[in-house]
């Protein structure tokens, strides 16, 4: 029992392993990001630093073999990115008695909102991470502050092409949208994350598809639609870098005086890996019941909901993420 009591506060494993479930499901609905990148279940130790392991490609042949005589043996090669795993977490104070039951309402309402605030970190994190890649490309211009021109189709063949030439595959899975750790297939095809701000000027592609005219292939969790082999979804996490562009706005997005400068990431097969939000180790619940006096609270007047989780995102492969910088029509 005392582990318990270290691990989740004054609830038992029964009611933590419930809290953590109904985080994670309400969790869900939120990530978009981290669907996409490869997986990297957390360590059971919780080490500081995570290494995403990933082997070397073989090149291809120039010279024929020679008759009768053998060929060197290749040798397996294995590249490591390590990243460093971050601590996140936060919690609510309550004055309601929480009782050590599932069905109590307090616990209920606070593991729910718990859920939607780890999903959200955990969406910020991945976001930071994919938009600081150094594979860039400028709707116009040659630096941010040019920039004052909204995304075009010429603009996503040379992303793509770029892509094609760094030997980028298609995505061809996503992990599954369910509290467990698992994976689900989906058509393969080049992944673009936006901001729901550029949906106008997305469905405004010579070539758009919208998702419900998909027929037999079945669109993604907040999908849009698709242009050629890139399939777009959106999200209002997916921030813009504000004012960051041309001051000549000519009718884009600005922030008075600036163009917003709005990232469109372009992904591939294992282009970034995270630490996905399944299964034990994804959130800790910590609940402290009221009416329990402990320091700081002699009368057990308060009683705290809290979720603690383990974070890292990191592009693997810079030539296989690319990230176009474009401004957002403002009608």
């Amino acid at each position: 029992m005392a582990s318990n009591i270290t691990t989740y506060g004054s609830i038992s494993q029964r009611t933590a392993a419930w809290a953590a479930t109904e985080m994670l499901q309400h969790a869900e609905p939120v990530l978009v990001l981290s669907k996409f990148g490869t997986p990297k279940p957390l360590p059971k130790n919780k080490a500081d630093s995570v290494k995403f392991r990933r082997p070397v490609p073989f090149k291809g042949l120039k010279t024929p073999l020679t008759e009768g005589v053998t060929p060197s043996a290749q040798q397996m090669q294995y590249e490591d990115v390590q990243a460093t795993i971050d601590q996140w977490g936060a919690f609510v104070e309550i004055t309601d008695k929480v009782q050590d039951l599932a069905e109590d309402p307090v616990l209920q309402d606070a593991a729910q909102l718990c859920g939607e605030q780890a999903a959200e970190t955990i969406e910020i994190q991945t976001w930071a991470a994919l938009r600081a890649g150094t594979n860039v490309f400028y709707a116009n211009g040659t630096k941010r502050a040019d920039v004052n021109t909204t995304i075009t189709l010429a603009k996503q063949r040379a992303v793509t092409r770029n892509l094609k030439a760094n030997r980028a595959k298609k995505v061809t899975s996503m992990i599954a949208s369910s509290p467990n750790y698992d994976t689900t297939p989906v058509a393969p095809a080049f992944i673009a994350f936006a901001h729901t701000d550029l949906e106008g000027d997305i469905r405004e592609l010579p070539g758009f598809t919208p998702t419900e005219r998909y027929g037999q292939m079945e669109a993604l969790p907040h999908e849009v639609g698709k242009v050629e082999d890139v399939r777009y979804i959106l999200s209002p996490m997916l921030d813009p870098f504000i004012g960051a562009g041309s001051s000549t706005t000519d009718g884009m997005v600005n922030d008075g005086s600036n163009v917003d400068v709005y990232p469109v990431m372009y992904v591939s097969k294992d282009s970034y890996g995270l630490i996905p939000l399944k299964g034990a180790n994804a959130i800790t619940p910590k609940v402290l019941n009221p009416d329990v006096p402990r320091g700081g609270d002699p009368l057990g007047q308060l009683g705290t909901v809290g979720w603690k989780s383990y974070y890292v995102a990191k592009i693997l492969n810079e030539g296989w993420a690319a990230r176009l910088e474009c401004g957002c029509s403002e009608v």
